[in-house]
């Protein structure tokens, strides 16, 4: 892995993070919020992971930041108070940042190297859902299919 592509990758995903957690503003902390998932769909990239780079990207800036901005736009409240920094926000992702740190700096596992194995492909991961798995995905689509009526039915106006 290329160590300043890593490093400036790293400084701009837990950037975002950071301003997620501490902004006042709901729709910058979501705004934040993408950033940091982008950051983290460059970091997949970068290790090789491609599909899951590209799942990273579909379901969760696609469709997860996306349903949180147009969520906050269409019940957004006007907060009567001094805008800043939440420094609440700021301590609870210190701590659980320093945690994390010092789990992984603890790990024996760091110095063993990991086994070599053959990477899987798209076209693998494609060919296994719609062999081994196609039920499941077939389910799966039916569950979202009916939480999306419910969801319509849940929002929709009565017209009188």
């Amino acid at each position: 892995m290329n160590t300043p592509a890593f490093i400036l990758i790293a400084v701009i995903t837990l950037a975002g993070a950071l301003a997620a957690a501490t902004l006042r503003k709901l729709i910058h902390a979501a705004l934040s919020l993408v950033i940091a998932f982008v950051g983290v769909a460059a970091s997949f990239f970068m290790l090789g992971a491609e599909f899951v780079g590209l799942v990273q990207v579909f379901v969760y800036v696609g469709a997860v930041a996306v349903l949180i901005v147009f969520t906050i736009l269409l019940t957004r409240r006007e907060v009567t108070g001094e805008p800043g920094i939440n420094w609440g926000g700021a301590i609870v992702a210190l701590a659980v940042f320093s945690g994390l740190l010092w789990a992984i700096l603890k790990t024996s596992s760091l110095a063993i190297p990991a086994p070599q194995i053959e990477p899987l492909t798209v076209k693998q991961v494609g060919e296994a859902l719609m062999t081994n798995y196609v039920w499941p995905l077939q389910c799966v689509g039916l569950v979202l299919t009916a939480a999306l009526i419910g969801a319509l039915l849940l929002v929709m106006e009565e017209k009188r």
